[in-house]
């Protein structure tokens, strides 16, 4: 059972990841966690910065998860953090914001880039998620202690500035990359000497320090522990998500051939490496509703994976109805249609169903999985972050 803090514990806690820290009960900022866990920054926002002036003795991400436009992302397996900058409304240049986000990530960023001793002087992340209880809907996750930069990314792409188009205008925000590190607990000694003039490096997290001192990513990786994803895993978990694959559904529903062409799209928007070559005619395509390939080497010199996709343009499921699922007989005839040194791609407007899922996993069937959830997902990443965007793509198939 995830571990949970009561309001009242939070100026002691330590942060411990996954936890979950609640709200207070009164129906005003007072209530918020994050202020009250981590003093000094402040109770609103999503960008959160303590100490005045340029030096900053640490920064609180936070992240609703509701922002279809910045989609901030944590990927549990290879511990890569995507946040956006706070440069959301047209009209500011890119570091003319209220909070002075965007000009802490510059420096962070530069900082990061440096010597030991520029490494010294970016602040620790910390990293938290929206995680309503049902004692306060403010309650905040802890995802982990973060820092600029991930291994492997070079140092021009760990921070670009991004374009965006809101009502007819265009503007720019920063896009960053973050390592969550291999610190399971951040000790309250620590967080509670950020806030003095001399900070406590004994207590500090030691991949925090070795960064700092070596700049050595340690990132917290995990493997998950199960590859069957439930029917709720495959589920839009937001209001906005269960919109955007329902906009998506309702234009295909009665004419499903159109969804193959869509569904090769969404699976090119998932990988720039992806390459569609065919789109086949429904009466003659041997079970595959798509043809491509997957480049697997460098663009000079391409070694290509092929594969066939299948698209089913399934109901979701609603409030008032389940999902039409994809059943083990759906599977059967992809894997039977993959040729030699082929793989498969399956996507669906709904959901796997388990007994299906479990076969292609036990049998080692080499098959992408793309569900309803996956969809709304790749669309917002892509940009599509609205009803009204996804509307304006799904245009390019008439109904």
């Amino acid at each position: 059972m995830t571990r949970i803090f009561s309001f009242e514990d939070l100026p002691t806690a330590d942060l411990v990841v996954d936890a979950i820290y609640e709200g207070g009960s009164a129906r005003n900022t007072g209530s918020d966690p994050i202020a009250k866990l981590l003093p000094g920054s402040g109770n609103q926002g999503g960008f959160r910065a303590s100490g005045a002036g340029a030096k900053k003795k640490f920064v609180v991400l936070y992240s609703s998860g509701e922002e279809g436009d910045w989609p901030d992302r944590l990927d549990l397996n290879t511990g890569q953090f995507v946040y956006y900058g706070d440069n959301r409304t047209p009209g500011h240049d890119l570091h003319d914001t209220t909070r002075r986000g965007n000009l802490i990530l510059k420096a962070a960023f530069e900082n990061a880039h440096g010597d030991a001793a520029k490494r010294s002087q970016v602040p620790p992340f910390f990293v938290f998620t929206k995680c309503p209880t049902a004692k306060s809907n403010r309650s905040i996750q802890f995802k982990g202690l973060a820092v600029p930069g991930f291994p492997g990314l070079p140092m021009t792409e760990d921070l670009v500035a991004v374009w965006k188009t809101t009502s007819g205008e265009r503007f720019q925000n920063y896009r960053a990359v973050f390592t969550v590190l291999n610190a399971a607990t951040i000790p309250r000694g620590w967080i509670n000497s950020l806030n003095s003039q001399e900070i406590a490096l004994a207590t500090a997290p030691s991949t925090w320090h070795s960064w700092v001192e070596t700049g050595a990513y340690s990132p917290l990786t995990s493997e998950p522990t199960k590859v069957i994803r439930t029917e709720s895993e495959q589920t839009p978990d937001t209001p906005l998500k269960a919109a955007i694959l329902e906009r998506v559904w309702a234009h295909f529903k009665d004419s499903p051939f159109a969804f193959e062409s869509f569904a090769a799209r969404v699976y090119q928007l998932m990988d720039r490496r992806v390459i569609i070559d065919e789109i086949t005619r429904g009466s003659v395509d041997g079970g595959r509703d798509a043809i491509g390939r997957y480049l697997l080497g460098l663009s000079a010199d391409p070694v290509y994976a092929e594969f066939a996709l299948e698209a089913k343009c399934y109901r979701p499921s609603s409030v008032d109805v389940s999902a039409n699922t994809v059943g083990v007989r759906e599977i059967a005839r992809l894997v039977s249609r993959i040729r030699h040194r082929q793989f498969g791609v399956l996507v669906t407007t709904s959901v796997v169903a388990r007994q299906a899922y479990t076969e292609v996993r036990d049998d080692r069937h080499p098959i992408v999985l793309i569900s309803g959830r996956d969809i709304a997902e790749i669309l917002i990443q892509a940009g599509y972050g609205s009803v009204g965007r996804v509307g304006e793509l799904l245009g390019e198939w008439p109904a």
